[in-house]
């Protein structure tokens, strides 16, 4: 790869002020890129934090911005994108992070919960691809989605696992629609990461306890992993979910270690 492929470039990270968000927001300005972050609710730990990190990236002598915006509303993420273009002038990379959903079973999802789910993890990422294309097309940009492995793995409380798996789905159809107007459409699918809501899963995941802790990863791996996805290097990639976690789900069952 160029050591100059993403400079001047412009990476916008939905839902981006903390956690594999931020962590994916250093990698590309550290790569080269200015940075658009996003966060969903004004007045919040998460406005606090993203400003941090705006900062932080500017420290480094990249441009970073910071964009209020509910990715579930249409009118919000046609905001979204055009406070980007008008403060980057482009765009290159979409990284589909933002995700919102609460921790209990399927049954007992109320409406408005599930109307939720709905409208965050799915259709508001599709608003976020619709909106983008023709930024993206002007400049052969990249799509990239942020999976979890409950999209292929049951979980009793994790009802986001099946918004992340239709949106696989999305990312492999919308490669071949997208591919003749020069846009590239990848996912990643992490493992068990440690972010705030790692606590939270502990309380409903009594087999994280278990887990070894070779087996649970930082989220600047995954993020090594987008920035691969939106360089050159990643050229003969298309359509896929690439699973980022080192190798838990190739053997589900690990006995603790002898001591």
């Amino acid at each position: 790869m160029r050591q100059d492929y993403f400079k001047d470039k412009t990476a916008l990270i939905t839902g981006s002020s903390r956690g594999i968000g931020s962590a994916i927001a250093r990698k590309l300005a550290l790569a080269g890129a200015d940075i658009a972050l996003n966060y969903r609710k004004a007045g919040g730990a998460s406005q606090e934090q993203g400003e941090q990190l705006c900062k932080e990236i500017e420290g480094i002598g990249r441009r970073a911005f910071l964009i209020q915006a509910d990715i579930s509303s249409k009118e919000s993420v046609k905001s979204l994108i055009k406070e980007t273009k008008e403060r980057c002038g482009r765009l290159d990379f979409l990284i589909l992070n933002a995700a919102r959903a609460p921790f209990k079973p399927l049954e007992r999802l109320l409406e408005r919960e599930l109307r939720q789910l709905v409208d965050t993890n799915y259709i508001g990422n599709i608003f976020c691809i619709q909106e983008a294309l023709p930024l993206l097309e002007e400049s052969g940009g990249k799509i990239v989605f942020i999976s979890s492995l409950g999209s292929r793995f049951y979980n009793p409380s994790y009802p986001l696992g099946s918004m992340k798996a239709a949106m696989e789905s999305v990312v492999r159809d919308s490669a071949e629609s997208l591919k003749d107007r020069g846009i590239t459409v990848n996912g990643v699918c992490g493992g068990i990461v440690k972010t705030d809501s790692f606590k939270v899963l502990r309380q409903y995941i009594e087999e994280i306890e278990l887990m070894p802790e070779e087996m649970v990863m930082e989220p600047e791996e995954i993020a090594d992993t987008v920035v691969f996805l939106c360089s050159p290097d990643s050229r003969g990639i298309r359509g896929q979910t690439i699973v980022v976690d080192r190798g838990l789900s190739s053997r589900l069952f690990r006995p603790p270690k002898k001591s």
